[in-house]
């Protein structure tokens, strides 16, 4: 059956969760930190990350039954490792799962595990398609996957889009690590963030970075000035992974962190939410290596490599970070009262790692993020939780 699709540009005011839009020879590649930060970023890992767009969505009203968006997603591949599943595209419907889709093809990144090594192969754009839609007016949003770098090239309906109005929904800014960035969920709706923002009933801005949330001050600033009304800050695994410093830089470098944030965001809640459960880095410090003969089994692993007795020369376990999280909060508490800090492990604790182990020895799979997100949901956003109504 002939379908007349209509094109419609596609401009900043069709997209949310990305502060920054690219232009492409291809089209439009949305970018989770501003061109400033990025000028400043020397890490392959990080410019990776931010260039995924977790929790960033086309979001637009239209009567449309049929919805066609052209992308050409960058894929990443381990060697030796299982095939990654495609990344997926979900659709809202007035706020509700409605349909999903994958999009094959394009170029795909080999990383080589033992030599750090990468290799591209180029490919070509494909095409996300969702059918069957409701004829009446709707909101709809199309959330793009949080695990590939993915440039948008051309959105086709067969009826006209509008920009999705304002519904006045508070904006939640959050950042954190890979778990925040949403590593092992089953889609870009469940990562734990943005299932806690649709139980919330608020607008998620995740600046959830892979392996990269380590208090960068470009990514301070990057909070700073980005509006919103809640705003929560998820610190500490990544330091433990890189070694990144000891406990004597930790301390101002986190004191610096919120000083930053708060010049942009001096009155709303600020919620510090300290690492959860790691085992093998609770009282282990990093560097956080590959575990080659997982890898020799065909699967993706992790270990700790530190020494626990290094903890006495101040280098960083999860355990020692939780408590000078909390010392922290306490301490700026008693000027700053809509600073708040909530402990990692109410979200993924000692029981759950025994119903819900962590495959990787790093990373929750997609029901933990399930579980985090609904109890977050519970925690933050409850009657009595720091972003509670009363609390806003």
């Amino acid at each position: 059956m002939r379908t007349d699709w209509i094109t419609t540009p596609l401009t900043a005011d069709l997209l949310r969760g990305a502060l920054d839009l690219e232009r492409t020879v291809h089209g439009l590649l949305p970018h989770r930190l501003p061109a400033r930060a990025r000028a400043q970023n020397t890490d392959p890992q990080l410019e990776m990350a931010e260039s995924q767009p977790s929790g960033v969505r086309l979001a637009f009203r239209s009567r449309a039954t049929a919805v066609e968006l052209d992308t050409l997603p960058t894929k990443r591949a381990y060697a030796g490792a299982p095939p990654r599943p495609d990344g997926v595209y979900e659709l809202l419907v007035d706020g509700a799962p409605a349909s999903r889709t994958t999009v094959t093809g394009g170029h795909t990144v080999t990383v080589d595990m033992s030599t750090g090594k990468t290799g591209l192969r180029p490919g070509e754009p494909g095409t996300a398609r969702f059918t069957g839609l409701p004829e009446h007016a709707k909101d709809i949003e199309i959330w793009l996957p949080h695990n590939e770098i993915t440039e948008l090239v051309a959105l086709r309906t067969d009826a006209p889009v509008e920009p999705l109005p304002d519904r006045g929904r508070p904006v939640w800014l959050h950042h954190g690590s890979s778990i925040s960035h949403g590593s092992d969920a089953a889609g870009p709706t469940t990562t734990w963030p943005a299932l806690a923002s649709r139980l919330a009933g608020v607008d998620l801005v995740n600046l959830g970075l892979g392996g990269s949330a380590l208090l960068d001050p470009f990514t301070a600033r990057a909070l700073r000035d980005t509006p919103a009304d809640l705003v929560s800050v998820k610190l500490g695994i990544n330091v433990v992974n890189q070694d990144l410093m000891r406990l004597r830089a930790f301390t101002p470098a986190v004191h610096g962190f919120l000083d930053t944030v708060r010049e942009g965001h001096p009155d709303v809640p600020l919620l510090v939410v300290s690492p959860v459960l790691c085992p093998m880095h609770e009282e282990t410090p990093g560097p956080t290596a590959y575990d080659f003969a997982a890898l020799a089994e065909g699967r993706l692993g992790f270990r700790a490599t530190g020494d626990p007795a290094q903890t006495a020369e101040g280098k960083l376990t999860l355990a020692v970070i939780r408590a000078e999280l909390a010392r922290i909060v306490d301490q700026r508490a008693a000027d700053d009262p809509r600073l708040h800090y909530l402990d990692g492990r109410t979200l993924y604790g000692e029981s759950d790692a025994a119903d819900l182990p962590l495959p990787d020895g790093l990373h929750p799979d997609a029901a933990a993020h399930r579980r985090m997100g609904e109890r977050f949901a519970r925690l933050a956003f409850g009657p009595e939780g720091p972003f509670g109504r009363g609390a806003r």
